[in-house]
């Protein structure tokens, strides 16, 4: 797909297209923090037919009414699922959603949509729009190099790009085969948060010279200097390797997540390309600028 082909806004807010939940369960392990759910709406039905790529997201409008008696607006999402959908049948999305929980005044809070999506039953209506975005979209080359840097449900991206690549159902329907290589750095509190891990331990065995998997599992690793072991200090540990693939004017990098890991992955490439004798904040506009250097954080 061309970027002038990909599909954007199809539906807006003020006449969302209304899908219903087919599946909602939790990705997390037994002793995990938090709550995170793979959810799936059904899209059949609509006129258009909302459709998407691999790397944007769409909007939920959730049920009720805010503080003012005003309908809710709407919370952005990154897609979670191919544009096949993860049933391959192309007529659904899924997403990855993370409840916010935040203290306010010694109570705890809930955020609306999120609460609101965790909590949906299979069959529930859901107003959605979109979809949106172009920032994040996998280049067309089939040798391609794709580094990714993921914390928590900004897998969601992630998995839409491994699928395409590794799955076998993706790579006979799209006709579309992956030669480059993908490199995953994945950061999660505990190994039981740790999203999708069966899958992408599954894709490393299945294509060991196409596919790295490198986690930082901050309550449960140590790095060097002895502290947790952060997303940023795997990019410190393997810098070498990852500037090497930079050079490389077919490599891109993906970073999706909380907004807070920038300064620390920004800190370690500062690092990594002095070492190289090169200027971190010269190279990063040039990267940004080729379309090499993709951020989607929230």
């Amino acid at each position: 797909v061309s970027h002038a082909d990909v599909p954007v806004n199809l539906y807006k807010p003020k006449d969302p297209f209304v899908g219903t939940v087919t599946e909602n369960y939790s990705l997390l392990a037994d002793g995990a923090i938090g709550r995170v759910n793979h959810i799936t709406f059904d899209l059949k039905g609509g006129d258009p037919q909302l459709h998407y790529v691999e790397g944007q997201s769409i909007g939920i409008i959730p049920d009720g009414e805010d503080a003012n008696g005003k309908p809710h607006k709407l919370r952005l999402y990154s897609i979670a699922s191919t544009r096949h959908g993860d049933d391959m049948a192309g007529n659904t999305v899924s997403l990855c959603v993370r409840q916010l929980q935040y203290e306010k005044d010694g109570e705890t809070i809930n955020g609306v949509c999120s609460t609101f999506l965790c909590d949906i039953e299979p069959g529930a209506k859901v107003k959605i729009t979109g979809p949106v975005g172009k920032e994040m979209l996998l280049p067309a080359d089939d040798d391609a190099n794709v580094i990714m840097l993921a914390t928590g449900t900004g897998i969601a991206p992630m998995r839409t790009y491994l699928r395409r690549m590794f799955e076998p159902a993706e790579r006979d329907k799209n006709g579309w085969q992956f030669k480059g290589k993908a490199w995953l750095f994945m950061g999660a509190p505990t190994t039981a948060n740790l999203l999708y891990d069966d899958d992408f331990n599954r894709y490393e065995r299945e294509f060991p010279d196409n596919f790295r998997y490198t986690k930082a599992i901050s309550r449960e690793q140590q790095n060097a200097k002895g502290g947790r072991m952060y997303i940023q200090d795997r990019v410190s540990e393997h810098a070498d390797e990852i500037f090497a693939m930079i050079e490389n004017p077919k490599t891109h990098v993906y970073m999706c997540g909380l907004r807070g890991m920038e300064p620390g992955i920004d800190e370690a490439m500062t690092a990594a390309a002095a070492a190289k004798g090169l200027d971190w904040s010269e190279l990063r506009p040039a990267l940004k600028k080729a379309e090499r250097w993709h951020v989607e954080t929230y």
